[in-house]
């Protein structure tokens, strides 16, 4: 698992996550590692891979040097995007496998985005579902469906009932439980809430320290985006990138 440094968001816009997925494309060709699940939220990744010809460790560092290269150019900012390393445990039973595989896809659905795994367009579950995925060929889901059935339509059929079941599944201790973002309204009263005696419009007319300060705190406020804080603010998303 990757995660924004301080929870921020790693993913504004659908390219930042195709060029995600085309990095990890890239490295799955190069060190010959398996992909087995994804899934890109907006402020994290997880993924279920096998290591190929080059320690995990080194395929990750790859991966994530390559897409903060990527990201420090778009955005024009610069410093740390990702928490720490990455985070991982190994997989070692054939059933822990298929629960791994069922938390990454239902993340999505426990954030309550969606209500269904298969309505998240950044996870590998369309993949396994027979449904169009982005990228093509990158999903190793023979071996997986292979565990459900030898007869490929019923071990679809049979791997979409055990991953729509609803289940308390718990991998990498991981306890974050994201929530839905906030609606513009209900953002503007949390940054009230935060601002105190400072109006919501005085904020982009600070002094560059204090102003910066004040995005630095408000832009990990739960639920709410850059983007959406920038709009509220009056100030350019640039600006609460770098802040």
């Amino acid at each position: 698992m990757l995660r924004g440094a301080n929870r921020q968001e790693i993913f504004h816009d659908d390219e930042d996550c195709i060029k995600f997925l085309d990095i990890i494309q890239k490295y799955k060709i190069k060190s010959e590692m398996d992909v087995y699940a994804w899934c890109l939220m907006s402020n994290h990744v997880h993924l279920l891979l096998k290591e190929g010809k080059e320690d995990i460790s080194v395929t990750m560092k790859r991966i994530g040097v390559s897409f903060v290269w990527y990201y420090n150019w778009k955005y024009r900012t610069t410093g740390h995007l990702f928490q720490d390393r990455f985070k991982s445990e190994n997989v070692e039973t054939y059933k822990y496998l298929q629960t791994v595989i069922r938390y990454i896809h239902q993340n999505p659905v426990k954030a309550g985005i969606v209500n269904r795994a298969d309505e998240w367009k950044w996870s590998s579950c369309l993949g396994y579902y027979g449904k169009n995925l982005y990228p093509k060929n990158m999903l190793d889901f023979d071996f997986i469906l292979s565990m459900f059935s030898a007869d490929l339509t019923l071990a679809k059929e049979r791997f979409k009932e055990f991953n729509d079941k609803k289940n308390n599944d718990q991998c990498l201790d991981d306890k974050i439980n994201e929530r839905k973002k906030l609606t513009d309204e209900d953002a503007r009263l949390e940054i009230k809430k935060f601002l105190g005696a400072i109006e919501v419009a005085q904020v982009k007319s600070l002094p560059k320290l204090k102003r910066n300060e004040i995005l630095r705190e408000v832009k990990i406020i739960d639920g709410i985006s850059h983007r959406q804080l920038a709009r509220i603010l009056g100030v350019s998303p640039n600006l609460v990138f770098k802040a």
